[in-house]
């Protein structure tokens, strides 16, 4: 990616987490923007989301982010409009990272519980 494309995918990514934080229903879910890819046309944004509860929660919150693009990037346009002659639309896709992670160290903490055993 080039410099620019990087300075936009930042910028979208401070503005689409203050928007998150304000907007969305709050279900008992946490729901946090780990990173945002443009194209070099700057015409799409993919916007990779961390969320953070039980399975029927994250659905939720999903569906509100497809169903609420929209008037998530009006909300966005309003905010950045001077800086941009065309937002980007926004494509949003669930990171699932985090669970990859703690059952990586749910993983590592039986091998360490195992291996303890043994001495």
């Amino acid at each position: 990616m080039s410099i620019r494309t990087d300075r936009v995918a930042s910028l979208l990514q401070q503005e689409l987490g203050s928007i998150l934080q304000k907007e969305l229903p709050r279900g008992g879910s946490i729901v946090t923007i780990v990173e945002v890819k443009v194209t070099v046309d700057l015409s799409i944004a993919r916007v990779y989301v961390s969320i953070i509860g039980s399975e029927e929660q994250r659905q939720k919150a999903m569906a509100f982010l497809r169903d609420e693009t929209k008037s998530i990037r009006m909300i966005l346009s309003s905010r950045i409009r001077h800086q941009f002659r065309r937002i980007p639309e926004l494509e949003f896709f669930e990171d699932h990272l985090y669970e990859r992670a703690t059952r990586i160290e749910q993983l590592l903490n039986e091998v360490r519980k195992g291996s303890g055993d043994k001495q």
